[in-house]
């Protein structure tokens, strides 16, 4: 019988759909990556056509697999990780997508959050979900869809349609319709979903008028969803998991206290709290972390929605750089960024303020400020930002960190680490592979298909390839922060409708 040599991680992101096949000791063997069009209807609402995110997973997934020299026969399982709380609504009989799928970054709904809020329902929606109510979540752009396309709300009604966060859509496209199913971890970003009683919530489906017949099965991250054949032969779909979910378990964040920071599209840090779902008082989410064992794990979560996206917007909207990777060398040729600040809130501002209504702010702005000192003070953004929820994360917490592993694409960007470590006064770890999204997603898959034995067997293959020492005094550190809180009241200041 031929001998599984890989486990296929499907990541599909919020700008790029990827494939990468792992081999058992966690090294890349084949990848491929494309990026899809963003569609941007009206100022602060973003939209993804189904159709692409299908498309460039597909044919990502059989370009990794020619990469690697790989046949289905070779694959022994696939694990799925994505773009969380974007929303989709499909026709359960054709599987054709009914509306563009609504992004995560969205902020269209944000005024019917305000409505739920009015409703006296956010302290319930807190203790239920772990979620604070914003238009980041599934739930609001799901009602937005029933509502606005003709005829929808009555077709949902009589249980024509089908929805689901990424996975789901994946999922459904991979074994043609026979399975509709999510998992914990992104179940529990939809604002609909009992993180405690791992259960649908009723009184919020019946508060968006969303029929149940709707929603997909959910299951633990890491099973069997499905299998598919359309890589060739039979392949196990062993696993699923939101992407920052994935991280962390990609980063071996499998004790309580464990920590990691993604620099992606958007900045996220999670903390493993174990068997214990904490409540935030500082803005953080509770949400469900992947695990392997069947058992629920929780993790408390910050959320930057812009982080990576302003190297980009740097890049496709300013034409400042040609390259993210060029912004390395611009930042290390500068003393510091000439005093200006730049607030990347395009899409409002995430945890710690919840502010929705903000907008990108450039502050600190004088004659001398040269395009490489702007393009400085957004890559410093994404460290002021982690910082910001390393700090309610501490506090919240109770734990004091001494240090923190860091992924993603923008983790590679060595003046940014050492910019975060400078500015958190924390050693940063950056592995030897930063792409824990899709490793994370592999771990998963091949434990439930028993590609390794155990989580020990995983932890093994983590490896340091840096670390990253804090190097200013406690006096600068607080001078700069100083500037960043008054450049973030700002930004929420003109959030504030005053003549």
């Amino acid at each position: 019988m031929n001998e599984k040599r890989y486990v296929i991680a499907m990541d599909q992101g919020t700008t790029s759909s990827r494939c990468l096949l792992f081999d058992r000791q966690g090294n890349i063997r084949g990848a491929a990556q494309k990026e899809f069009p963003q569609i941007y209807p009206q100022p602060g609402w973003v939209e993804h056509d189904p159709a692409d995110i299908w498309s460039t997973q597909i044919s990502v997934t059989l370009e990794a697999m020619q990469k690697a020299g790989a046949h289905a026969g070779d694959i022994a399982a696939i694990g799925i990780t994505n773009q969380r709380e974007t929303a989709l609504v499909w026709d359960a009989a054709t599987g054709k997508p009914v509306y563009n799928a609504i992004v995560w970054q969205c902020r269209r709904t944000a005024d019917r959050i305000e409505r739920l809020r009015r409703d006296g329902l956010e302290e319930s929606v807190r203790q239920k979900t772990g979620l604070i109510p914003d238009a980041y979540f599934s739930a609001s752009k799901l009602e937005w869809i029933l509502d606005n396309v003709p005829g929808l709300r009555k077709r949902a009604e009589q249980g024509e349609l089908r929805f689901g966060t990424v996975d789901t859509w994946l999922i459904w496209n991979l074994t043609e319709g026979r399975v509709h199913a999510t998992d914990y971890t992104n179940a529990s970003r939809t604002m609909l979903f009992d993180i405690h009683k791992l259960q649908w919530d009723q009184e919020l489906l019946d508060y968006f008028q969303i029929p149940s017949s709707l929603l997909p099965q959910v299951l633990p991250s890491s099973c069997l969803f499905g299998t598919t054949e359309k890589l060739g032969s039979p392949i196990p779909i062993t696993a699923a998991a939101g992407d920052q979910q994935a991280a962390l378990f990609g980063q071996c964040g499998f004790a309580p206290g464990d920590v990691k920071s993604t620099y992606g599209t958007g900045g996220f840090l999670l903390m493993n709290t174990g068997k214990k779902a904490v409540s935030s008082k500082r803005g953080l989410l509770t949400t469900i972390a992947a695990s392997a064992d069947g058992q629920v794990r929780y993790a408390l979560e910050g959320s930057v929605f812009i982080a990576g996206a302003a190297i980009q917007w740097l890049r496709d909207e300013l034409k400042m750089v040609t390259s993210a990777a060029q912004t390395e060398g611009i930042c290390n040729r500068l003393e510091d960024a000439g005093g200006v600040y730049v607030v990347p809130a395009f899409v409002g501002l995430g945890a710690p303020y919840w502010e929705p209504y903000a907008r990108g702010t450039i502050v600190g702005l004088t004659r001398g400020v040269t395009r490489e000192h702007l393009i400085r003070a957004v890559t410093e953004s994404l460290a002021y930002q982690t910082n910001d929820l390393l700090t309610a994360m501490q506090e919240e917490s109770g734990l004091t960190l001494s240090s923190l592993k860091v992924d993603g694409g923008a983790s590679a960007n060595s003046f940014l680490m050492q910019f975060q470590a400078d500015l958190s006064n924390l050693l940063i770890q950056r592995p030897q592979c930063i792409e824990t999204t899709a490793l994370g997603a592999a771990y998963l898959a091949g434990l439930a298909s028993s590609f390794w034995k155990d989580l020990g067997e995983i932890q093994s293959n983590w490896t340091c390839e840096r670390t990253f020492s804090p190097s200013i005094s406690q006096e600068r550190r607080q001078e700069l922060l100083k500037g960043w809180k008054r450049a973030v009241r700002c930004a929420m200041a003109w959030a504030r409708d005053e003549d």
